[in-house]
C-alpha cells in the first residue's frame, strides 16, 4: 500500500529520488536536452510537490507542479522508484498533481518529457495529455516531447 502526501520542495526525502531521476534522465539525454529545474531554487508560492511513501513510510517518488502567472501550471520532476512501478502509481501521482493544481486556480497544465521516456509518455496520455508545440521557456528539440491538458 503506498500514500502520496504533500511535502515541501526543501524535503531532504526528495533529494534521494531526484538524484534517482537526473542519474536515470543523464543517461539518456545530453546536457542540452535536460530540462531538469531544482525545485528548492524555486518560491514556495510557485510551486506544490507531491511524495510517494510505501507501507513503511520509505520515500518511492514523487512529482511537482510549477506554477506560472497566467493560470498555467508545469509538470516536473515525476519519478517512481523502479521497485514500485507498473502498480498505475503514476496516474496517482499526475491525479494528485492536478488537483493542487486546480486548487491553485490552473486551468492548463503543461509538460515537457522526452522521447527515450515511452512509459512516460504513455503514463501522460493515459491520464489525458496530448501533444501540443514547446512552450516558454523551452525551444523546439527532436529529444523532447511537449504535452498538455486543460484542468476542468
Amino acid at each position: 500500500m503506498y500514500s502520496l502526501t504533500e511535502i515541501s520542495a526543501r524535503s531532504s526525502e526528495l533529494l534521494p529520488l531526484i538524484a534517482a531521476l537526473d542519474a536515470y534522465q543523464n543517461a539518456l539525454y545530453p546536457p542540452a536536452s535536460q530540462h531538469s529545474v531544482a525545485l528548492h531554487a524555486l518560491a514556495e508560492d510557485r510551486l506544490r510537490c507531491i511524495l510517494v511513501r510505501d507501507e513503511n513510510g520509505r520515500a518511492m517518488g514523487c512529482g511537482a507542479v510549477v506554477f506560472d502567472d497566467k493560470q498555467a501550471g508545469e509538470i516536473k520532476r515525476v519519478y517512481l522508484d523502479p521497485d514500485c512501478r507498473g502498480q498505475r502509481l503514476g496516474e496517482k501521482v499526475v491525479a494528485a498533481l492536478e488537483t493542487l493544481a486546480r486548487d491553485a486556480g490552473c486551468t492548463l497544465l503543461r509538460l515537457e518529457t522526452g522521447i527515450h521516456q515511452p512509459a512516460a509518455i504513455q503514463l501522460y496520455q493515459r491520464c489525458g495529455y496530448g501533444f501540443c508545440a514547446p512552450f516558454f521557456p523551452y525551444q523546439a528539440d527532436p529529444l523532447s516531447v511537449f504535452m498538455m491538458k486543460a484542468l476542468s
